[in-house]
């Protein structure tokens, strides 16, 4: 299974720190956080990896280069200036992921899941992978039904942790610009056809700058 890492944003909420710096290249605990999540992959088998850029893009590709310095091949999706929101963006690099379902992962979160378990996992349209609500975002995204199934409304509703699944055909009729994933996912679960899993380990959305030193000083002690 082929892995893509959405790595296109801007990082506006994290200025100053990208005003030079493409966000997925920010360091914590002397790491940056796009190479902790390609090590993850490849310690989950995932090592073809698609990897799409817009905002200073050209300082990824030089920084990972091809893949080789983890074991991994890494193929470049490029964007332009602006980018193509979450949507667009895996529809722009749709040629590069084969015609078998793969991985989807947010370049801006940290979290020990256990990626290697989803090598495996069917899917129909997309399978996401739910955390605990943070305090950022307490209202949550999706609700999971007894069936696995996911809903936009329910009672209890967790947050998309940004890992996810897609068959190539979530994307068949979605329209070939700038879109967001959100309301394609929401149109699938009115069909019943997204499913999920809910996971409750460390996971960690690096949104502001307060959030990378948070995860700058969880990750400290494990370098001493």
């Amino acid at each position: 299974m082929r892995a893509m890492i959405l790595a296109a944003g801007r990082g506006e909420r994290m200025r100053p720190l990208t005003n030079n710096t493409p966000k997925p290249l920010l360091l914590a605990a002397g790491k940056s956080l796009i190479a902790r999540t390609i090590e993850q992959l490849v310690a989950a088998n995932f090592t073809e990896i698609v990897i799409n850029h817009a905002y200073l893009g050209e300082q990824i590709e030089a920084t990972l280069g091809d893949g080789s310095q983890f074991g991994a091949t890494i193929i470049y999706s490029a964007e332009g200036e602006n980018g193509l929101e979450t949507a667009g963006g895996i529809i722009h690099a749709l040629p590069l992921l084969g015609n078998e379902p793969f991985l989807v992962v947010n370049g801006d979160i940290a979290t020990d899941f256990p990626f290697e378990t989803l090598q495996k996992q069917p899917v129909d349209l997309a399978h996401l992978v739910l955390v605990p609500n943070p305090e950022h975002h307490l209202s949550g995204d999706f609700h999971i039904h007894s069936n696995q199934m996911l809903s936009s409304e329910g009672k209890n509703r967790f947050t998309f942790s940004g890992i996810g699944i897609y068959s190539p055909d979530f994307f068949k009729n979605a329209p070939k610009n700038s879109t967001q994933l959100a309301p394609l996912l929401r149109a699938a679960m009115l069909e019943n056809r997204v499913k999920g899993q809910f996971f409750d380990g460390f996971w960690f959305d690096i949104g502001t700058p307060e959030r990378l030193q948070i995860l700058e000083n969880r990750l400290a002690p494990t370098l001493v």
